[in-house]
């Protein structure tokens, strides 16, 4: 049985590692989702080539953006084992989306909470009709933290991308935590994860190297998207290929909190 792989933010070095490695197990179609289109071209030639997996393509969206998440998700068609949320940004300078959501946490976050909303009840009922277990993997970073559930869009704070990334990050364990809750009786497993220290645009952004290369980077988010030791293991945070504790997801006021704050956008 092939199975299916929904992968955002695929067109960056961790991403593409991930997509790459998944990719090359030879039991996954992979289908990338992307912002533009020229690098999803390129993206999916590339790993087709590394990989002579020949059953990748790409759909464009933008996760930073509901109304693109759900017209994706109203021309799905059938099954899908497997949802990686990997696309975040950190602009150095606070911008905002058309729909007027500060960028960081309307694609580290919302992008987050919007694709697991729309995409997990095909999930659900991948895991009811083949009768197994299907995944979510959410990319979060070991760099959590400064969280404000009042301001989380940095419009009383000042601006300052790294504190709003560490924001963003703690928020995505909190998020993996609530939907595993949701999910759990439902055969689809929710986990996040570290994915290394990887010399990126996006740690670039934050003033940053990287000491790992985009295959150590993705080395965690693989194994928990795809290991066979983690049956039934649900709401979980992992670094290093280990099962980490998370002071984020185990304060149940703020994770509910929250869900309720991501629930109020459209």
């Amino acid at each position: 049985m092939t199975l299916i792989a929904l992968i955002t933010g695929a067109t960056g070095a961790i991403g593409k590692a991930i997509a790459r490695q998944i990719a090359s197990t030879g039991k996954y179609s992979l289908i990338l989702a992307c912002r533009n289109e020229e690098r999803a071209q390129k993206a999916v030639k590339e790993l087709i080539s590394a990989t002579n997996n020949q059953n990748i393509t790409y759909k464009i969206v933008d996760t930073s953006r509901h109304t693109s998440i759900h017209g994706l998700a109203q021309n799905w068609t059938g099954p899908l084992h497997l949802l990686m949320n990997v696309a975040a940004q950190t602009p150095r300078k606070r911008t905002e989306t058309p729909d007027g959501i500060e960028a960081q946490f309307a694609t580290n976050v919302l992008g987050y909470y919007w694709m697991i909303k729309e995409f997990s009840p095909f999930l659900v009922s991948t895991a009811k009709s083949q009768n197994i277990q299907t995944r979510i993997v959410n990319v979060a970073s070991y760099w959590a933290g400064d969280i404000d559930l009042n301001d989380p869009q940095f419009i009383k704070r000042s601006y300052d991308n790294d504190q709003s990334y560490r924001q963003s990050k703690a928020f995505d364990r909190m998020l993996s935590k609530a939907f595993s809750d949701i999910l759990k009786d439902q055969n689809v497993m929710v986990n996040s994860c570290h994915p290394g220290d990887v010399n990126s645009k996006l740690s670039n952004d934050l003033g940053f190297g990287g000491s790992e290369t985009p295959d150590e980077g993705a080395a965690t988010p693989v194994y928990v998207a795809t290991s066979e030791k983690l049956k039934d293991v649900t709401g979980k945070y992992f670094e290093h290929l280990h099962e980490s504790s998370c002071k984020f997801s185990e304060n149940k006021e703020n994770v509910n909190k929250l869900m309720e704050l991501c629930a109020s956008f459209p």
